[in-house]
């Protein structure tokens, strides 16, 4: 391979890979390469595993702390107890490794399964083979339609345009030259080279291979993915500071228990019973399975909207986001060349009815003729194939009534002059009844020098060059791209080196890849959200602040309207950068690693990051943000392989939709994890405090453990499936820092578990003093009087300032159904025999089960008027 290739002359580096640009490489020196540098491949993203997916379902606190009490159980014959904590385990991790491994299929269900073809020149001969035979030395022709499979110098090109933006980010496409550059030149500016995974919009070229597989450009870029480390998502960090909680929780209980009891002279072998019991208690089992199953939910439901999420975790980070970064190219905008003005001697169209200013306006009908005419837009079966440009132009012309295909029989083409790299020109010459027609169009500074007046609907005008010069400089600030017509009609035969002198010039176009007219909008709402979204472009500054100011993206509060280059950007990003970088709403001409630096200034400001992209530029931002979202029509293989999230549909709307699911689930998980641990906290206190006062334990490990299972789950995954708050996308983002349980919702934690615990301590106390009932029905009415308060608790989980009967839960139609689930399976488990083992449960009389009813509404009724009363205090 050839270091810097772009500073030599083509003869150059075909000299030292040692190849002849005529004949090509031989067999025996195609051998020898690939033994060498082995096949044109990219290294893949492997696909993770099937048992590797399953193993780390199991890679959780919480169920590490579950084994533990698996393995104290067994010690001491608790086999009953042994066995249901293990079930949890497993129903966990089942649902897990299920969700995790269909996202697995989803992505496989996206891969391109076409194999690449590449056109060489060996032995002296043109031949076509499979792209990963190619070899350094390797000369490759290019035409129109190609996909470039290596890196290459070009030896020579013939008005060869190439389509960059999968590395670039850049919409327009490139002209080469085959000069050398300085050893300096950026990749982006190395017109000289053709680099692997780009696309050939137009023209001819001969190349020599320089660099093939992982020593590409492309694949440069991805290696430098690979060895970027994932960051956790916020969710995962709070779930496992929380589990951390518990777990000490857990520990210090049993200790405190532990010791009190050796203290009192309890009996070891029951101390140790009554530990498990506790630990049982404090860690919520069903709290894995609730949120798993809430992200799932979040999941299919974005799925049915074109949004595939990858990694369940992945859903609530959206409705964490704090900064989305964007690309400008097919995800703002359309990714399609449109004219957005036209102007000519006196006139100019801008948007206005085109069929009816052009009717008006014969310089304007002509220079859209021109458009038609001077093209090499082909039309087949219907579709029309050529330069985006181009395409523009033919739809300008159908657009203002004229039928290409009509002009072009009515003018037929008899030579062509092609795009030239040094005259930035195209000349076509008409045959039309009395002579022939030249059409020109290219850069205006080249044009115009060749033009001798302006066409005017009276004949030839004075041209003033100044004055149009100016108008071009006005144009390219706002971020428009223009080409320049002229023509001449003549009588006699043209000469080939007189087609493009003397010409009138007719006018100007720009052209602009239009903002989508869904985005505006959505930028909106993603405002009103809180949400800062940057774009950041390897596009020019002008271009990129044009579509800013389209799309809204200038429309928030604060952040500078000036686009900050990417020359301007330092490799440190130092503290007296900070300010301006976080104001700064528009990155332009930003290169790969750029957008990683950015991504990783953000993250060290506290925020959550995401990052949308779609070609291999992105991939190392696509893979360090927070959350990577890859686009499944347009974006590479590699991108959406280390994405997180892909828009399938490649809208940036969806991405909306996204952030409201996230946002929902996470106040969800909120909901349902203080329903959960106050739940435990009253099984916890129950416990101890029974054990203390000496009174029958109104819980066993079993009767714990099912409530937890049962009667806890059902509640709690009806709280995770509930809807949004339709004004949820008013509110600013969180803190990445914040965790799930703030001050606040402990406290609310322990309100509710405490007086969940009164309910049942109560009914203990008042079922051994006055009832003189023995431990065993003792126990089941604290049993029962827990199930009871802790199905009604659902009720507590609205906001203190909502009204109590009609709120989120209330009109929740799954939390009704979950409530009757849970009375079906209590009879159910009051009557079966064998429930009734191994539960511990005896026959009590309807009498006694009145006490247990007025118990836990005294319950819910004291919750509610203590946090009234908690809640009109704060308002004081």
């Amino acid at each position: 391979m050839v270091l810097n290739p772009h500073r030599l002359t083509g003869e150059a580096v075909s000299e030292r890979l040692g190849v002849n640009p005529k004949k090509g490489l031989s067999n025996t020196r195609v051998r020898k390469l690939r033994a060498k540098y082995g096949s044109n491949q990219l290294a893949e993203y492997k696909q993770k595993p099937a048992w590797r997916i399953l193993l780390e379902q199991f890679a959780d606190p919480v169920i590490y702390v579950l084994g533990t009490a698996i393995f104290l159980a067994l010690i001491f014959g608790e086999f009953m107890e042994a066995l249901a904590v293990l079930v949890v385990i497993l129903i966990t991790v089942a649902i897990g490794f299920a969700i995790e491994y269909q996202a697995l299929r989803s992505m496989e269900s996206l891969r391109k399964m076409s194999q690449v073809v590449s056109r060489v020149l060996r032995r002296g001969k043109n031949q076509s083979i499979p792209a990963d035979r190619l070899v350094p030395g390797d000369i490759l022709i290019l035409q129109e339609g190609d996909l470039v499979t290596a890196d290459a110098r070009l030896l020579e090109c013939d008005n060869l345009r190439i389509d960059e933006s999968i590395l670039t980010g850049e919409s327009f496409e490139v002209e080469k030259t085959t000069p050398p550059l300085p050893m300096k030149t950026q990749p982006a500016d190395q017109n000289n080279m053709v680099f692997n995974g780009t696309l050939v919009n137009g023209g001819y070229g001969k190349a020599v291979v320089t660099s093939t597989g992982d020593a590409t450009l492309m694949g440069k870029i991805q290696e430098s993915a690979s060895l970027e480390k994932k960051e956790r998502t916020p969710l995962e960090k709070k779930l496992s500071r929380l589990s951390g909680i518990l777990i000490w929780l857990t520990l210090f209980l049993a200790l405190v228990i532990g010791a009190l009891g050796v203290l009192q002279g309890r009996d070891t072998v029951l101390m140790i019973k009554t530990g498990i019991a506790l630990a049982v208690a404090a860690i919520p089992e069903g709290l894995p399975i609730v949120a798993t199953i809430a992200l799932a939910h979040g999941m299919l439901r974005l799925a049915r909207k074109n949004v595939l999420i990858k990694k369940l975790e992945a859903v609530q980070s959206l409705g964490e986001m704090g900064i989305l970064c964007t690309d400008k190219t097919g995800t703002l905008t359309e990714n399609k060349m449109t004219v957005a003005l036209a102007l000519w001697e006196r006139g100019q169209w801008k948007g206005e009815d085109l069929i009816q200013v052009s009717r008006d306006n014969l310089q304007l009908k002509r220079m859209i003729e021109l458009g038609v005419l001077c093209s090499n837009v082909r039309f087949e079966n219907g579709e029309v194939f050529g330069d985006p440009l181009e395409l523009a132009l033919i739809q300008f012309a159908q657009s203002s009534g004229v039928d290409p295909l009509e002009l072009r029989s009515r003018f037929p083409e008899k030579l062509e002059v092609p795009f030239d790299s040094e005259t930035k020109m195209m000349a076509t010459v008409h045959q039309r009844k009395d002579g022939h027609l030249v059409c020109v169009k290219g850069a205006f500074e080249n044009v115009i020098e060749r033009c001798i007046g302006n066409a005017s609907d009276a004949g030839a005008q004075t041209l003033d060059k100044k004055l149009w010069s100016e108008t071009v400089s006005q144009m390219a600030s706002e971020g428009l791209r223009i080409l320049a017509f002229a023509y001449k009609e003549t009588g006699r035969k043209v000469e080939v080196d007189q087609i493009c002198e003397h010409l009138l010039f007719s006018g100007i176009v720009g052209f602009i890849d239009p903002a989508r007219k869904d985005v505006p909008e959505v930028i909106k709402t993603y405002h009103r959200a809180g949400i800062r979204v940057v774009m950041v472009t390897g596009d020019h500054p002008d271009t990129a602040k044009k579509i800013a100011e389209e799309v809204g993206i200038f429309d928030s509060v604060d952040g500078s309207k000036i686009p900050f280059h990417g020359k301007d950007l330092g490799s440190d990003m130092q503290q007296n950068e900070a300010t301006q970088i976080l104001n700064t709403l528009v990155f332009a001409r930003v290169t790969p690693h750029q957008k990683l630096d950015l991504v990783r200034f953000y993250q060290k400001n506290n925020y959550v990051v995401g990052m949308t992209g779609d070609g291999i530029n992105d991939i190392p931002a696509l893979k360090k943000a927070d959350v990577g979202i890859a686009m499944g029509i347009r974006g590479t293989e590699a991108a959406r392989e280390c994405a997180d999230v892909v828009l399938k549909d490649d809208r940036f709307t969806s991405i909306e939709m996204a952030i409201r699911q996230g946002r929902a689930i996470f106040e969800n998980i909120r909901q349902f994890t203080v329903y959960l641990l106050s739940c435990n906290l009253a099984e916890i206190l129950a416990v101890a405090i029974s054990f203390f006062l000496f009174l029958p334990s109104p819980l066993l490990p079993l009767q714990i453990l099912f409530l937890n299972l049962v009667t806890d789950v059902f509640p709690a995954l009806a709280l995770g499936v509930g809807k949004a708050e339709h004004d949820i996308m008013n509110d600013p983002p969180r803190k990445s820092n914040e965790p799930i349980m703030t001050g606040k919702l402990w406290s609310m934690t322990a309100l509710y578990g405490i007086t969940m615990t009164a309910a049942v301590l109560g009914i203990s106390y008042f079922g051994k003093i006055q009832l003189n009932l023995e431990p065993d029905k003792i126990n089941n009415l604290g049993f029962y009087t827990l199930v009871l308060v802790q199905l009604l608790n659902v009720f507590n989980m609205p906001l203190r300032n909502h009204s109590f009967f009609r709120n989120k839960v209330t009109t929740n139609r799954w939390v009704w159904w979950a409530l009757l689930t849970c009375l079906l399976i209590m009879m159910a488990a009051y009557f079966l025999p064998f429930t009734q083992e191994a539960l511990s449960l005896v026959p009590l009389e309807w009498d006694q089960f009145k006490w247990v009813l007025i118990f836990g509404l005294a319950a819910l009724g004291m919750t509610q008027l203590l946090k009234r009363l908690v809640y009109a205090s704060s308002l004081k």
